[in-house]
């Protein structure tokens, strides 16, 4: 069996059952949800990456996960930042 061709089943498979799932995940449901399904989103998406980087043979595609998994650490910090009470408009309990 070729490995191009086990790469390529892996990294579908990762594309069903690992994006879908997040992208879902990321765009309903309550706030704790939404980030559980950007870290999801972000870690699928980094093996996809890496994935397709070594379909194509070329490790020079290999930067671009690097720099999103660099990335995701910091936007998650920036979207707990957002989770704290009292940024949707209601009341915290000091407060009230």
């Amino acid at each position: 069996m070729d490995v191009t061709i086990v790469w390529s089943a892996a990294t579908l498979a990762l594309l069903l059952f690992g994006v879908a799932p997040s992208l879902f995940l990321a765009a309903r449901g309550s706030n704790v949800q939404r980030l559980v399904g950007l870290q999801l989103l972000t870690g699928s998406g980094v093996m996809v990456l890496i994935g397709l980087s070594i379909i194509a043979g070329q490790s020079s595609y290999l930067i671009v996960p690097l720099a999103l998994a660099a990335l995701a650490a910091t936007g998650t910090l920036v979207y707990t930042r957002l989770l704290k009470p009292g940024i949707d408009g209601q009341p915290t309990v000091e407060e009230e």
